[in-house]
């Protein structure tokens, strides 16, 4: 599914959009199965998953940097677990929340967030700032949200008693399962470029 949505995100409207919105009804549908006819639930999902839509489509749309930042995106939330992963798997240790995630840990966190935060770096160096310091640390942070959103999907699934959203993706579960920590990224990388006034979160950091 990578090279189908790498190229969306580098041919842009309207394909971008499409996926995007295709992306959303799946996802759509996957949270009705999850939380049923829960109305709280519900309008829950739908105002965070309009959100994030908004987000990501907000975040193409800057002519200049648009691209590069929705692949910046895409990077750094797949190095997230990654690096989650390795660190997880390698060190071990204390678990981070056991009673939502039992697998994740500590570690794996760290782990997330300096690979984010190597992402940054060299998202940097090819846009040729002066400083990779401030890129890495968005990333690094933006590596926490990204955690966030993993943390909040799996928590609706043990409170639903589900194992995966989905079987969108046969053998690795539903939609939600790939692109929870992306939606949660992308709704903070764009609330946080709003909140500057400026184009892109990569024209100032």
């Amino acid at each position: 599914m990578i090279p189908p949505a790498l190229a969306a995100v580098y041919f842009g409207s309207p394909w971008f959009d499409a996926m995007v919105f295709v992306g959303a009804a799946v996802l759509a549908w996957e949270w009705f199965g999850l939380c049923g006819r829960r109305a709280g639930w519900l309008v829950f999902g739908a105002v965070y998953l309009v959100a994030s839509v908004w987000a990501l489509i907000y975040l193409r749309t800057d002519p200049d940097l648009g691209a590069y930042t929705v692949f910046w995106l895409f990077a750094m939330v797949w190095a997230v677990d990654t690096g989650a992963y390795a660190a997880g798997r390698t060190i071990g240790g204390p678990k981070l929340a056991p009673r939502i995630s039992p697998n994740k840990t500590w570690a794996g966190l760290g782990g997330g967030v300096l690979f984010a935060a190597l992402v940054g770096g060299v998202t940097a160096l090819v846009l040729e700032r002066q400083s990779v310091i401030p890129l890495a640390l968005a990333s690094g942070a933006l590596g926490v949200v990204s955690q966030g959103g993993d943390l909040l999907e799996s928590w609706v699934k043990r409170r639903f008693d589900k194992k995966d959203s989905g079987i969108f993706i046969p053998g690795h579960g539903g939609l939600f399962d790939r692109v929870d920590g992306l939606l949660a990224a992308a709704l903070a990388a764009a609330l946080i470029t709003e909140a500057s006034g400026k184009g892109s979160l990569l024209a100032w950091v």
